[in-house]
């Protein structure tokens, strides 16, 4: 089958959109830690050599709470673009810590049902993974929000509905979609954005029995 060059420029456009949020997140994350650290660590040899021990051990002591901070931002970005745990322990176990460190970082209730979607195919499983961590952070980004529920179920055909719904303010931009919609195309499912039955916005992405096999 001949790939559509449409589909071909927006997928390239969604990968990019996916690089610079990456390199966003570590230029005003860990770069920029790092960068405190090191003026830390030099404000601290100019107490040394000035003999203030007590201000060069509150500088040692800042910097090391910033080294930490640091490698727990690494790990995080670590983990959201090769989650070790979802080829160790599985699917189920793959959204639940996703979903905890979502709701610790942002201090948002997220509650997950994904156990319908334990018999998919492992590369099917990553897709879904990547389509529901993707939600999760465009959700995040919005305003007045304390809850996310994902929620997958079979459906009468033999595929897979997932809904991602929160309580925000019920507004959307479709550019923030294209990359979602994109990795949905691949596996020849569709993606339908609907309010939420208590306000807010609902997603549902649907996925054919074939896809689910791969």
């Amino acid at each position: 089958m001949a790939e559509d060059p449409k589909a071909v420029e927006r997928l390239i456009a969604a990968e990019q959109d996916e690089r610079r949020r990456i390199a966003l997140t570590l230029h005003d994350g860990p770069v920029q830690n790092l960068a405190g650290i090191a003026l830390m660590l030099d404000a601290a040899l100019h107490s040394l050599d000035g003999g203030r021990l007590e201000d060069v051990r509150g500088m040692l002591a800042s910097a090391l709470e910033r080294q930490r901070e640091t490698i727990r931002e690494l790990r995080d970005l670590s983990f959201a673009l090769e989650p070790v745990v979802l080829r160790d322990h599985g699917f189920g176990a793959a959204m639940d810590a996703l979903a905890s460190q979502v709701g610790q970082a942002y201090e948002v209730r997220v509650d997950v049902e994904s156990a319908a979607a334990e018999e998919l195919g492992e590369s099917a499983q990553a897709a879904l993974y990547a389509i529901v961590r993707e939600l999760l952070y465009q959700a995040v980004m919005r305003t007045a929000l304390s809850q996310i529920d994902v929620r997958m179920t079979a459906t009468a055909e033999g595929g897979l509905e997932t809904a991602v719904a929160d309580d925000a303010e019920p507004e959307r931009r479709r550019r923030s979609l294209d990359a979602v919609m994109e990795r949905v195309r691949e596996l020849r499912g569709t993606v339908e954005v609907e309010p939420g039955d208590g306000g807010g916005t609902r997603v549902v992405v649907s996925l054919p029995p074939y896809a689910l096999r791969r």
